[in-house]
């Protein structure tokens, strides 16, 4: 049994936190693998991870050690210095990728805002002032900063906090040409997710992704993939890209690339990366020792070819589970995604239902996502066992099960 020994509990959350958040009655206190275990020691399969981010699941013993290890030789330095692990990750991330030169910040968010940023600065340098137009795509998710909620598209995200930074434009994902329709020499960048993950689980056609591409040679404006959730490893390939033809100008990663530590990077040339010149951006912890010691063993276990093969047989059992239970409930319109970042949209019969039945989930002992209103969303820990696979999903059906029973 756990003992609460600070005496605080999930009661406490609506005294002293902001409440921006609603979260989960539970309070998690420790975790192992793909298993979670709450205050009273319930236990949780966890099909969540933390929204995609502990990609080697909960205290993955390497990540364990690595942590004590750098623990003890050096936690930060300012960024008038630089240091080992940041220099060691960041030729490991160019050495994987198109990208020539990295720059670390500590989220996506902050990852996208230098892309953002790097993207105008260099249409400024190179064409001047009235090339400024960011074109994203409705229903995209880049960040809570101003910038990058604007920036995607979804306005609830942004409206209600004054005026909006400008020149940005949105069509639908997938359409080429109302993209077409919008594009024009004052075109700077167009910013997408190759597969929109809090979207909906959305995946970029091959033949959109390759269209975007040309439009964007055509216009001299940026391709910025936000591969934060997709990235490192969660698509079967350590970034979505490298299962296409097309090749970003800046990449963006965030989330599983620290496994739950803090850390986010931006890739790019070392053409473009020029036009972020010294004192023009900057981040006070991006790039800590800590966070690159951790991101650097992530990197190795990850990418490696059978690791990435694993995580693709992963996606078929999960599919296939997805589907079974399907056969047996008969609520699911579709069930798609790619590796192990999944969705699995409700009939019309249930729209709405999806965080109803997330929550009955977890009453049967299994954390998963949903991806707005009408689709429940699955991003284990990449490593996560077979066994675990087999035995959330039989909590998913019996949740289910007493839910249209009710």
């Amino acid at each position: 049994m756990t003992n609460n020994v600070i005496g605080v509990s999930r009661k406490d959350f609506d005294t002293v936190m902001v409440p921006n958040y609603a979260p989960a009655a539970m309070l998690p206190v420790r975790g192992q693998g793909s298993r979670l275990w709450d205050q009273e020691d319930n236990e949780y399969i966890d099909f969540a991870a933390g929204i995609a981010v502990s990609c080697l699941g909960h205290c993955y013993p390497p990540l364990v050690e690595t942590l004590q290890k750098q623990s003890q030789q050096l936690w930060h330095v300012s960024n008038l210095l630089t240091n080992e692990p940041a220099l060691r990750l960041a030729t490991k991330l160019t050495d994987a990728t198109f990208a020539e030169q990295v720059f670390f910040a500590n989220s996506g968010a902050e990852a996208n805002e230098a892309a953002l940023k790097l993207a105008r600065r260099y249409a400024l340098d190179h064409f001047g002032n009235k090339k400024d137009q960011i074109i994203a795509f409705n229903q995209g998710f880049h960040g809570r900063t101003f910038f990058t909620v604007t920036v995607g598209g979804q306005t609830a995200y942004s409206d209600g906090f004054g005026p909006k930074p400008g020149a940005i434009k949105h069509v639908d994902f997938n359409d080429l040409a109302a993209l077409e329709s919008l594009m024009s020499d004052n075109t700077c960048a167009i910013m997408m997710e190759p597969l929109q993950g809090e979207g909906g689980i959305h995946v970029a056609s091959q033949q959109f992704m390759i269209g975007v591409r040309a439009l964007c040679d055509k216009y001299n404006a940026l391709l910025i993939f936000d591969e934060v959730q997709t990235g490192v490893g969660r698509t079967g390939n350590l970034y979505a890209y490298q299962n296409t033809d097309v090749k970003p100008d800046i990449l963006t990663s965030a989330k599983g690339l620290g496994a739950g530590f803090p850390i986010a990077a931006m890739l790019t040339t070392a053409r473009i990366a020029k036009s972020l010149s010294v004192g023009t951006h900057g981040s006070t912890y991006g790039g800590n020792p800590l966070a690159c010691s951790i991101a650097e063993v992530v990197v190795d276990t990850v990418n490696d070819t059978g690791f990435l093969a694993d995580v693709k047989a992963k996606s078929v059992i999960f599919k296939n589970a997805l589907t079974a239970l399907n056969h047996q409930h008969a609520i699911f319109a579709d069930i798609r995604g790619e590796g192990l970042l999944l969705g699995a949209e409700l009939t019309e019969q249930y729209q709405g239902q999806a965080i109803t039945i997330m929550n009955l989930a977890a009453k049967e002992g299994l954390l998963i996502l949903v991806a707005g209103a009408n689709v429940l969303r699955f991003t284990p820990a990449l490593n996560i066992p077979d066994n675990d696979i087999h035995a959330g999903m039989q909590k998913l059906s019996l949740a289910i099960e007493k839910w249209l029973s009710a």
